[in-house]
């Protein structure tokens, strides 16, 4: 139990850093219904492991209060009535010396059934599960808090130490953490480094995707299966902002041969015409970061932009986007993980996919329709929490996560 009281001690305390940089009111604030306040994000990852585990493992644990399993319950139809997400900003109770007095409480009855209970079945595979599921919300946070602050008149600073300053010095994940052993692994060799030009070559044939292993994984990346795909070539790089700058001043927003409809009508309906966080001031571009405002970096990945827009953006380049079993067949020849990256890929459930019974099983497979898969990870996810397999999935206008394009052809 060591091991686990170490990453539920280390995953919860990089929650805390994360918020660490905040002025009290900026814990509350709700922009838009797809951002949460922080305060939520720290009372919700709690309320998972007071709900899921113990609840469950310990039977003389005591609530902290019992209103908050109304209040933080996410989506979790078993668990019955709970705060509608639009409406998460306007709890400016309970506090949040509240909030982190409730993570206190389960950080200490957790600590304590992680030394007393032993090895009871489907405990440890609960506990795994709660701290991948604070990870994300760590992802979430920092991607809110962006919002929140991208959004005040301001432009005010959430760290000078914040991730997008340093990313082009950033070990991508795919060489680094968990990931690190696939570059001891022989390449498939129907994968050939591609012309010049800045692509990768891959063969037709049949591929394998999917979870491989014994570790944790989310149940969206099971099962293994086998794929064929047809012959393409992946671009080895992500799409610069540079790049993206030449599609918006040839008129990419404004051509309709690029969109699909529902993208030209979301351009349209909300005047949308350069990614989220730009703002040409004087004729000239700048971008709101975690670090404030800066200059537009014309050779940094591109970052912030929606499905629509990958989508519109690979057709002006006469290129496509990769599906998803193109991006994990290949991704040992690039490096990726500084940018969710789209795919064309809708998002469903594998062969062989079966929902976990009870509330578990809510945690994936009731979002599988109208979304798209991205691949990857970006600078905000948590170190660790990456890999070749993983799934990430958002519907197709949201763009104020870390998304990016990879071009395939």
């Amino acid at each position: 139990m060591s091991d686990l009281l170490t990453l539920y001690n280390t995953v919860r305390k990089h929650t805390v850093d994360i918020c660490a940089p905040l002025q009290t009111e900026d814990y509350v604030v709700q922009p838009v219904v797809d951002v949460s306040p922080p305060k939520w994000h720290l009372a919700h990852s709690t309320w998972f492991f007071e709900t899921f585990i113990l609840r469950g493992y310990n039977p003389e644990y005591q609530e902290f209060d019992a209103q908050y399993h109304f209040l933080f319950n996410s989506y979790y139809e078993h668990h019955g009535k709970r705060t509608m997400r639009a409406d998460r900003g306007n709890m400016t109770r309970p506090s949040v010396e509240d909030i982190y007095a409730y993570r206190a409480h389960v950080d200490v009855a957790m600590q304590d059934l992680l030394i007393t209970c032993g090895l009871r079945a489907g405990f440890a595979e609960l506990v795994i599960l709660g701290c991948n599921h604070e990870q994300q919300h760590q992802e979430l946070l920092l991607t809110d808090i962006k919002y929140i602050l991208g959004h005040n008149p301001l432009f005010p600073q959430y760290s000078t130490d914040a991730p997008e300053l340093d990313i082009e010095q950033r070990t991508d994940r795919s060489h680094s953490g968990s990931i690190e052993q696939r570059a001891d692994r022989s390449y498939n060799e129907s994968i050939e480094q591609g012309a010049e030009g800045g692509f990768v070559a891959v063969n037709a044939g049949l591929h394998e995707i999917g979870y491989d292993s014994n570790d944790f994984a989310f149940d969206n990346e099971h099962s293994r299966h086998k794929v064929y795909v047809n012959a393409f070539e992946i671009a080895n790089a992500l799409t610069t902002n540079e790049e993206y700058l030449a599609f918006i001043d040839d008129g990419g927003y404004t051509d309709f041969r690029y969109w699909h409809a529902e993208g030209l009508d979301w351009v349209r309906t909300n005047n949308i015409d350069a990614p989220l966080y730009w703002h040409l001031i004087d004729d000239e571009w700048f971008v709101y970061t975690l670090a404030g405002l800066k200059p537009l970096e014309p050779k940094a990945p591109l970052t912030h932009i929606s499905y629509y827009e990958a989508s519109a953006y690979a057709a002006w380049s006469g290129c496509r986007l990769p599906t998803e079993a193109e991006w994990e067949i290949a991704q040992s020849r690039f490096a990726w993980g500084k940018r969710w990256e789209w795919t064309d890929s809708a998002y469903l459930a594998y062969p062989g996919y079966k929902k976990a019974p009870g509330a578990v099983g809510e945690y994936n497979g009731k979002f599988m329709i109208n979304q798209m898969v991205l691949r990857g990870a970006s600078i905000a996810t948590p170190a660790g929490h990456s890999r070749p397999s993983y799934r990430n999935f958002f519907h197709p206008h949201l763009r104020w996560q870390f998304t990016g394009i990879r071009l395939a052809r």
